[in-house]
């Protein structure tokens, strides 16, 4: 399928914004200190710029920076020229792959696929790009349903097919315009089911997607599994009303040492079973909700982050990208934030 010559043309030449708009926020540190007053403004000038910078200077998508960004960005209300660039390489990727181009990879025409059904979920139509990102997603599946996936011992995403599958399962759920039930979608998605019914989710936080994705997709799990599964997420709330991410798995470090699963509660884990339990139906005045919620409004910190602690060394905690874009959107999924309007994504 050849691209429209000004589809292209206008994609390529769009002005970006001036970096010097994004500074280059200040190294994650586990003591910097919390906020005094919850700031959405600050939390979103802290997204913007962290995936402004890491889409610029790495020139991809990745599981714990752009792609959260893009679920979350959308939700957030204010005018974003950061979001509509790095909304707009991503298109402009699957323009190339249309004109005849290769994906960097399979994995990254999935995480492609997710990050632009999240953004067009706002809108709520699926756009033609996203579409198109859809179609390559499904040529891409191994036979057995499933694709061939970053195993850069990077947990808890990048460390094992299990995610890459689940992650498409709800990047179909989320897309708008009712695709899960498209003919576009009707083989992959029923490889893909095939695969996850014959795979258990192999920790608690690749059971919590599955979860989500299932209170969409059909036959994902049955009702006692979901309940189950409830259950048990609710269970691993930690006193202080969140949840730790080393709790979701069983996980080493680099140094070959176990991560704590009674660790601190951390913005990604709490943000991610909040987003689940929203998903999942759980009333606003469950308890489980209201510590939780009121755990993400106390712990934003100075910059505007969530601190998560990486799992596997303490020099670089990327994975805090990925928990501050959890924590805005389980705060906008329970209303805790102003409505958003997308930008346009033609």
């Amino acid at each position: 399928m050849r691209v429209p010559c000004l589809l292209l043309i206008t994609l390529l030449m769009a002005p970006k914004v001036q970096a010097a708009d994004y500074p280059i926020p200040e190294k994650t540190s586990a003591s910097e200190p919390l906020a005094k007053t919850f700031s959405l403004e600050k939390a979103a000038a802290y997204l913007d710029a962290v995936a402004i910078h890491w889409t610029r200077d790495r020139q991809c998508i990745t599981c714990h920076t752009n792609l959260p960004y893009l679920m979350a960005r959308p939700r957030i209300p204010g005018n974003s020229e950061a979001w509509k660039e790095v909304q707009q390489f991503l298109r402009e990727d699957v323009a190339r792959w249309q004109a005849g181009g290769k994906p960097r990879g399979d994995a990254y025409v999935v995480a492609t696929a997710a990050a632009l059904a999240f953004t067009d979920a706002v809108e709520g139509k699926l756009s033609p790009s996203t579409r198109a990102a859809f179609d390559r997603m499904w040529q891409v599946q191994k036979p057995t349903g499933e694709w061939n996936w970053l195993k850069c011992n990077w947990p808890p995403m990048e460390h094992d097919d299990y995610y890459g599958a689940v992650l498409a399962a709800v990047a179909v759920a989320i897309a708008p315009d009712d695709y899960r039930n498209s003919e576009a979608a009707s083989a992959g998605l029923t490889r893909l089911k095939t695969y996850l019914s014959k795979n258990p989710a192999p920790d608690r936080h690749h059971r919590a997607l599955l979860l989500w994705a299932s209170t969409r997709i059909p036959g994902l799990m049955s009702a006692k599994e979901q309940a189950e599964c409830l259950d048990d997420l609710k269970r691993w709330q930690r006193h202080d009303g969140g949840w730790s991410l080393p709790s979701l798995g069983t996980y080493l470090r680099r140094d070959k040492t176990p991560n704590n699963p009674d660790a601190e509660s951390d913005g990604y884990a709490t943000g991610l079973i909040l987003v689940v339990l929203r998903a999942a139906g759980l009333p606003a005045n469950d308890p489980a909700v209201t510590r939780g919620i009121a755990w993400l409004k106390n712990h934003e910190r100075d910059s505007g982050r969530w601190y998560t602690r990486s799992l596997n060394n303490d020099k670089v905690h990327y994975i805090t990208n990925a928990g501050t874009a959890m924590a805005l959107l389980a705060l906008s999924e329970w209303g805790d934030l102003p409505t958003a309007t997308s930008p346009s994504n033609k």
